[in-house]
């Protein structure tokens, strides 16, 4: 087994030892769940491979491969972003059949196109965009691409929304201050490491007792809500040893930090509102950040009052006390919490679809271990013998990425790849990939379309290296020279203990799906209990 990506490389100095397994690829009759991408518009055709074997796919330069300039144009200036817009947001089949109907129009995964939100919030959409596997990292390279001020792609949101301070992710690591705050955030991990597992086991069984007390009396249970308060919770008490519902915040907390993210997101969203309320609205202009002042200084007095630690190892790192609350509160409100809104329910979407064949594996699997290696208690020694569960995980991140966009700089005059052909990009030009075209790249992963749990089991482990949602490979891990996201193991690590509180806990569970402006809609309709 590759052990650099499942023994959570950047955990290393947390004290979590895990022991190298070895365990051979499992046969697992289970039901493949098909990704919900329209297929009105035929793909050219992409030859399969393997799930078991990753072909190769290198960087370097492929003396057979034709150059091709790279197709597409932009049109009439703000005319055509403002088209392309349209069809992003509103056209049939959404944004994955934007996307679709250009790779078949041009015959090609790297193209150009605007991308929203054009005119008039952002100055310049133009972008060439990258949906393979083999161009799409192009964009986690730092000596080839800038990332200044491009965490939300071709737009900033304004800095009134941080406190005038330009925070973390939108930093280029060239930058003077990146490094010292992706040290503040390490500290912040490697503090809570002794916390992560006993309050997630604590806030997640109150999670789910208040789920089967509300399905008990209703018939039926909303996951969201809830869960967006046991994730605010969970931080709380993981990262600040407070929680936060006990503090002036009260519950308040999920919906102070859902107002403040449609400020800084909405010129990216949709809310299901008719196009000539939401186009005005959140796509032409930006929202005033004075109405949602309040708001945010609620979050910053709660992080303020709680970061005390962490507050004194970033003026030791010589950042302001300021700079590392707002710092702090970005992290953890909108990329820890963000994260876990959108990938906890897709990841139960996944599990209910498969179905109770796929449960009842998980089942067995995650209470053996717990009782042969664990001793009756959840372990990282237990979960790495749980290699379902770590390959649903993967899967989950695979199929469905809770980060899609990927924004890049070209540093210099750039040679690009994709499968079929090299295109060449100029220097400060603007380049895009959206990650869930990438991470279901046919020519990487056999059946790309379908949730298949057992993809990355034994010699499916070498496919890892094309999970790439955290921006940056599953088997490399973020430093403070690269963009790949500091929590990439804690999320990873949270996640299979999702996976694992539920299936200790139950059998099996039936869901209903609907859609939300980030993530499913989850609503629990039974939790059948584990029979002791």
């Amino acid at each position: 087994m590759a052990t650099s990506s499942l023994a959570f490389p950047s955990l290393h100095n947390l004290n979590l030892d895990v022991p190298k397994t070895n365990p051979r690829r499992r046969a697992t009759a289970v039901r493949l769940i098909t990704a919900s991408i329209k297929d009105s518009v035929p793909v050219p055709p992409l030859s399969a491979t393997s799930a078991d074997v990753a072909p190769t796919v290198s960087g370097n330069s492929s003396t057979n491969l034709p150059l091709r300039q790279v197709p597409g144009s932009y049109g009439i200036p703000f005319f055509q972003p403002l088209k392309d817009r349209f069809e992003y947001f509103y056209g049939a089949g959404g944004r994955d059949e934007f996307f679709k109907s250009r790779i078949h129009k041009f015959q090609s995964t790297v193209f150009r196109v605007n991308m929203p939100p054009g005119p008039f919030i952002a100055n310049n959409p133009n972008v060439v965009v990258l949906l393979d596997a083999k161009s799409f990292p192009t964009l986690f390279d730092v000596s080839k691409v800038e990332k200044k001020d491009l965490f939300t792609g071709t737009y900033m949101p304004s800095t009134e929304l941080t406190g005038g301070h330009r925070v973390l992710s939108y930093l280029d690591p060239s930058e003077p201050k990146h490094a010292p705050l992706k040290n503040l955030i390490f500290f912040m991990l490697k503090s809570s490491r002794s916390r992560v597992m006993p309050e997630f086991e604590a806030t997640y069984s109150e999670l789910f007792d208040e789920l089967e007390a509300e399905l008990a009396q209703k018939g039926k249970a909303l996951f969201n809500d809830a869960g967006e308060q046991a994730a605010f919770r969970f931080l709380g008490r993981a990262y600040l040893e407070t929680n936060p519902e006990v503090t002036k915040i009260g519950k308040d907390g999920p919906k102070l930090i859902g107002s403040w993210v449609l400020f800084n997101l909405g010129p990216l969203l949709r809310l299901g509102l008719p196009w000539f309320l939401e186009e005005p609205l959140l796509h032409t202009f930006r929202l005033p950040p004075a109405l949602i002042k309040k708001n945010y200084q609620k979050l910053y007095e709660f992080f303020e009052s709680s970061s005390s630690p962490i507050i004194e190892q970033a003026e030791a790192l010589g950042i302001s006390k300021d700079e590392a609350v707002h710092n702090i509160l970005f992290t953890v409100c909108f990329n820890t919490f963000g994260g876990i809104k959108i990938l906890f329910p897709n990841t139960l979407k996944w599990l209910g679809r498969a179905g109770t064949n796929l449960h009842t594996q998980l089942a067995e699997e995650i209470r053996g271990a717990i009782k042969t290696h664990g001793g009756g208690k959840v372990t990282m020694a237990a979960m790495e013998q749980m290699p379902l569960m770590k390959s649903v995980v993967y899967e989950s991140l695979r199929i469905e990425p809770p980060v899609a966009l990927q924004y890049g700089k070209a540093k210099r005059d750039l040679t690009i790849e994709s499968h079929d052909a090299i295109f060449k990009v100029k220097e400060g030009e603007m380049l895009f990939g959206y990650q869930p075209f990438a991470t279901k790249d046919p020519k990487v992963f056999d059946r790309a379309e379908e949730f298949v749990p057992d993809r990355f089991v034994g010699d499916g482990e070498k496919l890892l290296k094309y999970v790439t949602w955290s921006n940056g490979p599953e088997t490399e891990g973020p430093t403070v020279g690269n963009k790949q996201c500091a929590g990439k193991d804690f999320v990873v690590m949270i996640t299979r203990l999702f996976v694992v509180e539920l299936f200790r806990r139950y059998d099996s569970f039936d869901i209903e799906v609907g859609a939300s402006p980030l993530g499913a809609k989850i609503t629990l309709t039974s939790l059948k209990r584990a029979r002791v």
